[in-house]
Formats: C-alpha cells, sequence, structure tokens
C-alpha cells in the first residue's frame, strides 16, 4: 500500500511540477528578409527541421522528402528502427502553430515544452537547440512562420516503455558494459550533454 501511495505522489509530481522551465517569453519575431533567408538555411541545412517534420519517400535512393508534406509532419520513428514505441514528428505548418505565440515555439525547441506545457520526446534535441544563438532560433521561427498551412493530422505518439527496458535487459551485453553504460547516462543526465 505504501508503494502503491508513494508511485501515486510521484506520478502526481511529474505531471504537475514537469516540466518546470517557466512561461514562454512574450515576444513578436520581426519576419525580415534576411532573417527568414537564414532562417530557411538553418531549418533545412543546419538545425534539419525539415528532415523530421516532413515525410519521406523510402522507395526511393536516400528516401526524399515528399515535397507535398513539406513541414507538415507525420513520419513515423517507430520499433522497426529502434524506438521505445511509435513516435511521429509534429505539424509545424499553420495549420498546426498558428495558433502559438512565436514565444510558445521558442520554447519548443529549445526547452521542449509544447504550447500546452506537455514535454516532448527527445527525438528532437531540444537541448543542442537551447544552446544555440538566440538569433538563429528566432530566424528559424521567422521561417517556420511563412511555411504554408498543411492540413495534416497526425496521430499521437504511443510509446512503449516497458517493452524498450525488457529489450535492454535481453540485450545480453556483458556487465561491465552495462554499469558503464548507466554511469555515463546518468553524467550525461546530470552535466545536460
Amino acid at each position: 500500500m505504501i508503494v502503491l501511495v508513494g508511485v501515486a505522489c510521484i506520478a502526481m509530481y511529474v505531471k504537475t511540477v514537469l516540466p518546470n522551465v517557466g512561461e514562454p517569453e512574450q515576444l513578436t519575431i520581426e519576419r525580415k528578409p534576411l532573417r527568414i533567408e537564414r532562417g530557411k538555411y538553418l531549418a533545412n541545412n543546419v538545425a534539419v527541421c525539415m528532415d523530421c517534420h516532413s515525410q519521406r519517400d523510402y522507395s526511393l535512393y536516400a528516401g526524399p522528402i515528399k515535397a507535398e508534406t513539406f513541414g507538415a509532419g507525420g513520419e513515423k520513428f517507430g520499433e522497426e528502427i529502434g524506438f521505445p514505441g511509435s513516435i511521429y514528428s509534429k505539424n509545424i505548418t499553420a495549420f498546426k502553430l498558428g495558433t502559438w505565440t512565436d514565444g510558445e515555439i521558442v520554447r519548443a525547441i529549445t526547452t521542449g515544452v509544447s504550447k500546452n506545457d506537455n514535454a516532448l520526446f527527445p527525438l528532437m534535441p531540444y537541448h543542442n537547440y537551447g544552446r544555440m544563438d538566440k538569433e538563429d532560433i528566432y530566424s528559424i521561427v521567422a521561417y517556420i512562420r511563412t511555411l504554408p498551412a498543411k492540413a495534416n493530422e497526425v496521430p499521437d505518439s504511443e510509446l512503449d516503455l516497458v517493452a524498450a527496458r525488457q529489450q535492454y535487459e535481453n540485450a545480453n551485453l556483458p556487465h561491465i558494459f552495462l554499469i558503464r553504460f548507466q554511469i555515463v547516462r546518468e553524467a550525461s543526465l546530470l552535466l545536460k550533454f
């Protein structure tokens, strides 16, 4: 009984307190032509936002982006490629982000917290984007704001962490490797790599 109460308290804490990154900034990013052009370059070549937030045609060599899905999300990252469940990239066109403020988009990109204060799956490397120059983030947001709205309702992601844990435990890795993996994982959490 005590264990159940403890688990319930931890779950309530995680659900109500975490992630605690504060409110989004109140800002309006000016959409100047040079900023938009820089954002286009960054989003397509450096941060590669469009590589994940578009669907790909894997029947063709190198799986090019399907032009009609550019920015509309829906790419599946599933168990067949090593993810713990089915994670779908979100639609980042005006169809879904049209009601978001610039500050909410900046917060999602740099901290991994959505408009509704939900934590984003760390497939998007927001921990790295949070260290980018602010002007680069503003340029990406300015560019994303120019994407035409594409009606694409993306399925909700479904995680299966129990199966992922079992797969990890059944990997038959040498004991010393598991200890090193645990140390590296904990150090990266502490140091926020």
